[in-house]
């Protein structure tokens, strides 16, 4: 049995709104993820939207193969056993989640962020989530906090749930101690929050706000 096991190899599919060539946290992850799962011997294929002139089949490192819709039929070509999709935010993963499971599929989802329960925003997300996730047969969350508010956002048994925290690789991220400053980088809904904090303490002369960063000027 346990000879078979290892044997076993999978065929799974990556689906999200967010790849490359953006650069962000999800992004990342997934393309992380993928080249782990190539490197266990696994196939991996990763479904995302069109970027501009970015169409079609694309190739990146170690042959991970990106679909970028909208493409042709290719799930009997790809013979995918097992389909991961990952964002709440993206639409794409919810549909994919769904044909999943008309298709008997196996399905595997990772929810990246908190959500609230009272805005608009989250009430709308929160109800697509609780009806992508009926039928998934396994969630991955990224911390304990992010684990109970899918639990009670998607109305999922936690039992279902499986805590992964995101990996750092510290080969590619040694920061210099010298080079320690009050500079943060990165953009989101708070960033007007953080500024206002900045012009209530007047910190302009202290802390700068940096915005989006290339994936590679991060770490210093």
């Amino acid at each position: 049995m346990a000879a078979d096991s290892k044997k076993l190899k999978h065929k799974i599919c990556m689906v999200c709104d967010f790849f490359y060539p953006n650069m962000g946290g999800v992004e990342s992850h997934i393309y992380q993820v993928s080249q782990c799962l190539i490197n266990r011997g696994h196939k991996v294929v990763i479904i995302t939207h069109a970027y501009e002139d970015r169409v079609g089949v694309r190739y990146l490192s170690n042959f991970l193969k990106v679909y970028y819709l909208p493409f042709t039929v290719f799930y009997n070509q790809e013979n995918i056993t097992i389909l991961h999709g990952h964002s709440a935010f993206s639409t794409l993963c919810h549909d994919a989640l769904l044909h999943a499971n008309s298709m008997g599929i196996k399905s595997v989802f990772t929810d990246h962020s908190l959500f609230g329960f009272a805005d608009a925003s989250s009430i709308i997300t929160n109800k697509f989530l609780e009806f992508s996730l009926a039928n998934a047969d396994h969630i991955i969350c990224v911390s304990n906090t992010s684990k109970e508010n899918t639990v009670l956002r998607a109305t999922v048994s936690p039992h279902l749930v499986s805590v992964i925290p995101n990996a750092i690789d510290s080969s590619a991220f040694i920061p210099d101690p010298s080079k320690r400053n009050p500079d943060f980088s990165g953009e989101g809904p708070k960033r007007v929050v953080l500024e206002e904090v900045r012009e209530q303490h007047q910190l302009h002369d202290r802390v700068h706000l940096l915005g989006s960063l290339k994936h590679e000027h991060v770490r210093d």
